[in-house]
């Protein structure tokens, strides 16, 4: 049985290193995408006092969105996973083990309100989600302004 939670909580680690490195990975892309925005509509509109091309750079917000949901789904996914796997460590140490090492320390963490400004603990997943839908909404407020500006 406890081989069994080892394996339980190594597997619930490796799925918060995977949640990372997709992080690490649409963050680049992101990134990426935005500067290449950038540049082409400052070198197209640049270039013999033309505009940006309007389609593409609809195109390109529209690819950001889409790679922004998905993101966010795959976030979503990963913090579900995570969900259970914690759900099984948990239910192992209430009928296994005298000390509660995860479920303890999540009550700490929904309990510590030392800061003032702190309602409570803000979980990673929201925060994290956060990120992706930012950059929907800088896509799509762009292919709001291209198309309104260059139309």
């Amino acid at each position: 049985m406890f081989e069994q939670y080892k394996l339980a909580v190594e597997m619930a680690d490796r799925v918060s290193a995977r949640r990372a490195t997709a992080n690490t990975f649409f963050l680049s892309i992101q990134t990426g995408l935005a500067i290449a925005l950038g540049a082409f509509a400052v070198n197209d509109g640049v270039q013999d006092n033309a505009n940006p091309d309007s389609f593409v750079l609809t195109l390109a917000a529209v690819a950001g969105v889409l790679i922004a949901s998905s993101w966010w789904m795959l976030l979503r996914s990963y913090r579900d996973l995570n969900s259970a796997k914690f759900a099984v460590i948990n239910n192992l140490e209430e009928k296994y083990l005298r000390v509660h090492l995860f479920k303890d320390e999540w009550e700490h963490l929904k309990q510590d309100r030392a800061k003032a400004w702190q309602r409570r603990y803000a979980e990673l997943g929201q925060i994290e989600r956060l990120v992706p839908s930012l950059f929907a909404l800088l896509y799509l407020v762009l292919a709001i302004h291209v198309n309104w500006r260059f139309q």
